[in-house]
């Protein structure tokens, strides 16, 4: 589950997403659970996510912040290695 604020700090102005477990820095996030499902987690990250402003903020449940511009270059790498 993620949730996105439309706008951040006052005079920052970038959206804000939250997003938990889906996106980490440097790829797709609880994707080695029993519960989870690789393919599932790149369509959310591709059709949603990817989707949103390059300049969006990304904090992630787990590790460094990072921006939906930094992360989106790298979707066909993850799709590669599969995790």
């Amino acid at each position: 589950m993620c949730f996105l604020l439309a706008s951040g700090a006052p005079g920052d102005g970038a959206p804000v997403l939250f997003s938990g477990d889906t996106l980490f820095a440097g790829g797709p996030g609880a994707t080695g659970r029993s519960y989870s499902d690789f393919p599932t987690i790149i369509k959310s990250i591709r059709e949603q996510l990817l989707t949103l402003p390059s300049e969006t903020r990304v904090l992630t449940g787990h590790g460094d912040a990072t921006t939906i511009g930094a992360e989106a270059p790298q979707l066909e790498e993850w799709i590669a290695r599969g995790h």
